[in-house]
């Protein structure tokens, strides 16, 4: 599994956060069985959950979608902060996944480069939304970005 698809995964781990009541950790638990694997594999034919994480990756989506819950208001705050003229509650949820993780990424996962956590993001994003909210998505991220450069 790349590094790639276990990020898309960890967007679709955040963006259940948002339907959870619990901790990131139990979800975590349930989320990476290889039952659930193979129940996703078979019932959606979804190739993203074909194959189960490596040690590696399962760390690298532990470490985010931990992460993401434990900054989760400093997270919001960036979003918010670009989302000029828009209410957080108004963003689509997966669009704010991504974004979770992107800036997550930016912020605290060092062997992750900004234009690298942004482009995947965005590249998500495009194949589950439109072009509207890509673009906006975008359009935040960029903001983000050109504010932590300096």
């Amino acid at each position: 599994m790349t590094r790639s698809t276990a990020r898309e995964i960890a967007v679709h781990l955040v963006f259940e956060l948002e339907f959870q009541d619990h901790d990131a950790s139990l979800l975590l638990a349930e989320r990476l069985q290889p039952e659930f694997f193979s129940r996703l594999k078979e019932e959606e034919e979804l190739d993203l959950y074909s194959e189960r994480p490596s040690g590696k990756q399962m760390d690298y989506i532990r470490n985010v979608v931990t992460g993401v819950q434990e900054k989760w208001l400093e997270i919001n705050a960036h979003i918010e902060k670009y989302a000029v003229g828009w209410n957080l509650s108004r963003i689509s949820r997966l669009a704010k996944a991504a974004m979770r993780v992107a800036i997550f990424e930016c912020l605290y996962v060092e062997d992750v480069p900004t234009g690298v956590a942004i482009n995947e993001a965005i590249r998500i994003l495009k194949d589950y939304e439109d072009e509207d909210v890509t673009g906006f998505a975008n359009g935040i991220l960029g903001s983000f970005a050109r504010e932590a450069a300096k």
